[in-house]
């Protein structure tokens, strides 16, 4: 089934780009000659940019001494061949200049323009050099201070309150989305005693998919959701019948599948840099808006993708306690040989469960690449480990440990960016999980096993 959704998506892809790829090269040369002999200033602008294979984006925000955006702000953009741009922030603090050709562009803020009382953090930062290219987004984000002479290495290296917020906000929206694909992967060990080492390439599946929908295929995004989710729940599904029910049957032993969901996630990976490329790609193009509550600031897909994940994991915990079959999933997690004896269908729990969790994990890579403003083939790897850590940390097998594991890591891990610079920050799972494993092996839900 993966290979023929892999399949399906890249004679999708080949067909829109070849329908698109005359008129566009004819485009491309217009635009090209025309920006070059012309070297003229464009008019001041307001309007979104949209990346496009004969065009990239600068982008940015700006944002005020109260976290607030700062609107009617000029930027100013110059670059290879005479081009010259300006943008005005609009309400939302966010300007966008669409640049021809990929190279160098300087990016300048027009101090003049500042709302009153307003000053760069750091008057010298007020002009960037910045690498711009064709189908792609460069951002840049401006810091304004109410006291003027202020530095950015102080403004963006203190702990204060208002970042220590956002930073913890931004923890929950991270555990949210960690916990649809970690419940999953928790149930997996809980029925069937493995590590599944490919779940992570179920979120990059599900993050790609609605590329190709939304994005390629022009789609609707909420139709283009229910869509990836359908078919990452239909590849789940599929798994379990082609290979792990005939592995189980053939009673071949845990360590020996685990190495089969290593190659397995080995395999994906490689497909999918076969048919989406090692670049990073964006399941939307238009440029994200921000809005400002409770002195947070975070995307309108953020707050939607929190909503519909605390949602989606109300009612699998309800599902879990009240259903029938629920009870039946728990009871297998459990203790298998006694649920079997007491009339359970074992193998249709555990295929239920692998349907469940694959879709589960491909709403995370949903949700992940609109909150992270694009999706890669190696996604659900960087995620891999923090899924490990929430379900270790909340108790193997435990789908209330998982939820719980995974809102305690997402928060450390964004609170650790107050002192730790960029992809640093991940460090902190691997530190989690080496001292659950030193102290409570068995997790906050887990139940101390004798051994030996």
């Amino acid at each position: 089934m993966l290979v023929v959704v892999l399949v399906a998506a890249f004679l999708a892809t080949f067909l829109i780009d070849w329908a698109v790829t005359l008129p566009a090269q004819g485009a491309t040369t217009t635009a090209t000659a025309s920006a070059s002999a012309s070297a003229s200033t464009a008019p001041s602008s307001t309007l979104p940019c949209t990346v496009s294979p004969t065009n990239g984006c600068i982008q940015g925000t700006i944002l005020d001494s109260a976290r607030k955006p700062a609107s009617g702000v000029d930027v100013d953009v110059a670059g290879p061949s005479g081009f010259t741009a300006t943008s005005t922030t609009t309400d939302a603090g966010r300007w966008s200049v669409s640049v021809p050709a990929s190279g160098q562009y300087t990016v300048t803020v027009d101090q003049d323009t500042l709302p009153k009382g307003q000053y760069l953090t750091n008057a010298a930062d007020a002009k960037r050099t910045v690498q711009a290219n064709l189908n792609a987004n460069a951002g840049q984000i401006f810091q304004l201070s109410d006291q003027q002479g202020a530095t950015t290495s102080d403004a963006t290296t203190s702990v204060t309150a208002a970042r220590a917020w956002q930073q913890f906000v931004s923890g929950i929206r991270l555990g949210l989305l960690i916990a649809l694909a970690s419940i999953g992967l928790s149930l997996i060990y809980g029925t069937t005693g493995l590590s599944s080492f490919s779940h992570g390439e179920q979120v990059t599946l599900g993050g790609l998919l609605a590329y190709v929908f939304a994005n390629q295929l022009g789609w609707n995004i909420w139709l283009s959701g229910v869509i990836v989710v359908v078919l990452c729940a239909a590849s789940g599904y599929f798994q379990d019948m082609i290979i792990w029910k005939p592995l189980r049957r053939r009673r071949i032993s845990l360590t020996q599948l685990m190495i089969v969901t290593i190659g397995l996630s080995i395999a994906a990976q490689y497909a999918f840099q076969y048919f989406f490329g090692a670049s990073t790609v964006r399941i939307q193009q238009s440029n994200p808006s921000t809005v400002t509550f409770a002195g947070v600031t975070l995307t309108v897909q953020s707050y939607v993708a929190m909503g519909i994940a605390l949602v989606v994991l109300i009612a699998t915990g309800l599902f879990l306690a009240k259903t029938r079959f629920g009870r039946a999933t728990r009871a297998v997690s459990d203790n298998p040989a006694l649920a079997s004896a007491s009339g359970i269908d074992v193998d249709r729990v555990i295929r239920f469960v692998w349907t469940l969790a694959a879709g589960l994990a491909g709403l995370s890579g949903v949700m992940l690449g609109l909150v992270l403003n694009g999706v890669n083939w190696q996604t659900g790897l960087q995620l891999l480990l923090l899924m490990f850590a929430s379900v270790t940390l909340g108790g193997l097998g435990t789908a209330y440990g998982a939820l719980v594991g995974s809102m305690i890591i997402g928060v450390v891990v964004e609170l650790t960016n107050l002192v730790l610079p960029g992809d640093f920050k991940y460090a902190t799972a691997l530190v989690i999980l080496i001292l659950i494993l030193l102290f409570r092996p068995q997790g906050i839900f887990g139940r101390a096993e004798r051994i030996g």
